[in-house]
């Protein structure tokens, strides 16, 4: 019934293939070039930029590609800093605390992309129901007040529905302000080219980047990091300590002033393979992959009586990276997610850490999120719709 053409993984799995996971917007699974590359290296895993011995120079140099890589894989220009974090949330935070002025954001952001702007103040656009006339509204906000920023999210990871990136940073320019993209759900789908785009700040997470060793990446103009107070003091971050008590330190600039302590290596050293593997595989071969396996699970979805997706805008030709969020008349959000996990299918359920957002849709007690990757099979998107066909 809802069987189409067939559609083939574009990487090879590297997963249980009894287990359909449909939750790549949550955490992604481990690309098998990312393993691979984290058992090649560990033998020869030590401390960076400290060390004169054999293992500590390869590690510092693989460390430091692994900065060059992920400048390339989001086409940075050559003077923007890649500063590795914790993960997306731990990026913006960083911003955050470095941004000089307010912020404009809207309101359908994830809660890592609307909360931190609050410390330096932050005002949020509604969405309209319309892109057009969502750009508009905001470029009517930063044409009321002037604002240091304009923050918003790449692809939502409710819905899958991407932003026009280029045309926003525009509207940022021109109101004198930056524009700052949470990539979290974009990078692992669509090719980014920040130099091309505009974009001023562009952070991301490993874990949703099929690189799930705890980092993250702030990538971006150096100025607001240079002249804000270290993100972490410690080890690393300075030139030279004078006293203890914090007389005549001299702070580093670039990415070391935001670097204190020893930083996750391996989880740099993910990422970059994840973005190699990413790149060698093809953001057009891995589009036309997403497109076919998304219209696939939506016709199926429209078909099932109480099924109903969720959608922010009502533009019909809207870009869409493989998410999928929806409601079953009848049944809590919890109460599919189990059913479907009895059947050995992961997906998420809740509010997807954007309540104001689900409030708008309509949906506060939340919705099912479905969402697939390069790795993903028909076989799995075919299994999901017909346990959901089997609860109705």
């Amino acid at each position: 019934m809802f069987v189409l053409a067939d559609v083939a993984p574009v990487a090879a799995r590297s997963v249980d293939a009894a287990y359909a996971n449909l939750d790549h917007a949550a955490s992604a699974p481990a690309l098998g070039a990312v393993t691979d590359e984290i058992i090649r290296v560990l033998p020869e895993y030590a401390s960076v930029h400290r060390g004169a011995g054999r293992y500590s120079q390869i590690t510092t140099a693989r460390y430091e590609e692994a900065r060059a890589t992920v400048s390339r894989f989001v086409r940075a220009r050559p003077r923007d800093s890649v500063v590795f974090t914790r993960n997306t949330t731990d990026a913006i935070n960083l911003v955050a605390a470095a941004v000089p002025g307010e912020t404009v954001v809207l309101d359908v952001e994830h809660h890592a992309n609307l909360l931190p702007w609050a410390r330096r103040g932050r005002r949020v656009v509604a969405c309209r129901d319309t892109v057009d006339e969502t750009l508009e509204a905001l470029a009517a906000e930063l044409r009321r007040a002037p604002a240091a920023l304009l923050a918003v999210t790449g692809a939502s990871n409710v819905t899958g529905e991407v932003l026009p990136i280029g045309r926003l940073a525009d509207i940022a320019h021109d109101a004198g302000a930056r524009i700052l993209v949470d990539a979290a759900q974009l990078a692992p789908h669509r090719a980014i080219s920040m130099a091309g785009t505009g974009i001023d700040h562009l952070v991301f997470s490993g874990h949703k980047l099929y690189a799930p060793f705890g980092a993250g990446v702030l990538v971006g103009r150096s100025d607001w990091l240079d002249a804000a107070e270290p993100y972490l003091l410690g080890g690393g971050a300075t030139v030279d300590v004078g006293s203890a008590e914090g007389e005549g330190i001299v702070w580093h600039t670039g990415a070391a002033r935001h670097e204190a302590g020893s930083p996750n290596v391996l989880g740099a050293i993910a990422i970059a393979a994840a973005c190699r593997a990413l790149t060698d595989i093809g953001f057009d071969r891995i589009g036309v992959h997403e497109h076919d396996l998304r219209r696939r699970l939506d016709a199926g979805l429209d078909a099932l009586p109480g099924v109903e997706r969720l959608t922010v805008f009502a533009d019909d030709d809207l870009d869409r990276v493989g998410i999928a969020a929806f409601t079953v008349a009848g049944h809590a959000p919890r109460v599919v997610a189990e059913h479907l996990a009895d059947r050995g299918i992961g997906v998420r359920d809740g509010r997807f850490c954007a309540h104001p957002l689900l409030r708008r849709l309509g949906r506060p007690e939340g919705a099912v999120r479905a969402s697939f990757g390069v790795e993903t099979g028909a076989d799995e998107i075919d299994r999901l719709l017909e346990a959901l066909a089997d609860l109705i």
